[in-house]
């Protein structure tokens, strides 16, 4: 089976309906990733091969709240990054021990002289 990506969106309104969500979602089988994505991270984002998008949805709506099935299908090839070099910046070297003087100590002033 090909890879597939589904995208559901959740209310979630407390961090407890997050995570709750987050464990629902990476419980069912064939599921290899999961995550948060779009602006207000209420929408979840399934990667895997066999995934039921139904039994995920129905899932979601009995334990956590409304639930909407937004998208599925074939999930992206991973393209190959291109690295830009940039100029890297110079790195600044700080000497630790430049604001400590250990061989000016001085006498401490309850010290008595003689």
């Amino acid at each position: 089976m090909e890879n597939q990506k589904i995208v559901v969106k959740v209310s979630m309104n407390s961090d407890k309906k997050t995570r709750k969500a987050l464990k629902i979602a990476v419980s069912i089988s064939g599921v290899e990733s999961a995550g948060f994505v779009g602006s207000d991270k209420e929408q979840i984002e399934v990667k895997g091969s066999g995934i039921d998008s139904v039994e995920l949805t129905t899932l979601l709506r009995k334990k956590v709240g409304y639930t909407e099935l937004i998208s599925v299908g074939p999930a992206d090839a991973k393209k190959p990054e291109t690295k830009e070099s940039k100029p890297t910046e110079p790195v600044v070297q700080v000497d630790p021990y430049q604001y400590f003087y250990y061989n000016n100590y001085g006498v401490p002033y309850y010290y008595p002289v003689y």
